[in-house]
């Protein structure tokens, strides 16, 4: 879980490299392009969009490879022979991570002039998201809707959800507890209502006494941090539309505050050169 977490803090990092390159491209298409309508300013944040994308792509595969395996994730998926679709989800989780980062980032600069100012708005969004996860503090009251509105909570639900899931846990020694039932009854009879709600698992010692496991399966670490094993391609699903909603407002953005509106605009092309028409067709007629 904290691993995790700590992945999630390449995404500050990932992003602001994005910032200069995109603040260079947009001045120079509102100085050049834009006045020359060479193309429209919808093609431009579609290039920045999918140009990113190849990226992203690689930036995941790379960190999929450092640090799925190195982990052992995958040994947790096979009794449940979910190898290859388990890991392919943790891959494509970690593609979109990056793409999310690229769509805040991008989000964030689209109609903010300074570099500092979008990157300072990206570093408060990022910081938002990464303490209401449910990682740090499970928040509850009037927070407890950061936890449902931060794409985090649904990036880490779906990677420990993929890598941890429908696995069984052998406690080792020092990690049991003894457990002595009341005269009369057995171990599994005493602990039997509790494991049923509780979960865990017994060993039987010879003395009668009994060692307690508080955890026999993955799922139960899950519950505990309100991950459901069955979610894992909804939340995955979700946190890709983070991104998308990301785009769509940075389109927005962008023509509400830099895109000339009609009145602000110079005359129509198409008029100017009907303009410069009459007036050498009138030049002739004047001599």
């Amino acid at each position: 879980m904290l691993s995790t977490f700590m992945y999630s803090v390449l995404l500050l990092a990932y992003g602001n490299q994005i910032l200069p390159y995109f603040i260079e491209q947009r001045s120079l298409y509102e100085v050049r392009e834009r006045p020359s309508k060479c193309f429209g300013w919808v093609v431009f944040i579609a290039s920045q969009i999918t140009v990113e994308i190849p990226w992203a792509v690689l930036s995941g595969t790379i960190g999929y490879f450092c640090w799925y395996y190195p982990l052992g994730l995958e040994h947790n998926a096979h009794t449940s022979s979910e190898v290859r679709e388990r890991g392919a989800l943790v891959w494509l989780l970690l593609c979109t991570f990056f793409l999310y980062g690229v769509s805040l980032i991008q989000m964030c600069v689209a109609a903010i002039e300074l570099e500092n100012n979008a990157a300072n708005l990206a570093s408060l969004m990022f910081t938002m998201c990464l303490n209401f996860c449910g990682v740090l503090y499970y928040p509850t009251g009037f927070w407890s809707f950061m936890y449902r509105a931060s794409p985090f909570t649904y990036l880490i639900s779906s990677v420990l959800a993929a890598g941890l899931g429908n696995s069984h846990v052998a406690c080792s020694e020092k990690e049991f507890s003894a457990i002595v039932p009341p005269s009369g009854q057995t171990c599994q009879e005493y602990m039997e209502p509790y494991i049923s709600m509780a979960g865990g698992y017994l060993k039987d010692v010879d003395d009668g006494s009994c060692l307690f496991c508080a955890m026999s399966d993955t799922n139960v670490f899950l519950k505990s941090l309100h991950i459901d094993y069955d979610k894992r391609w909804r939340n995955w699903a979700i946190f890709l539309c983070y991104a998308c909603i990301d785009w769509i407002i940075m389109f927005f953005a962008y023509w509400c505050f830099r895109v000339p509106k009609k009145k602000d605009r110079v005359q129509d092309e198409s008029s100017l050169k009907s303009k410069a028409l009459e007036n050498v067709d009138e030049k002739p007629e004047e001599k």
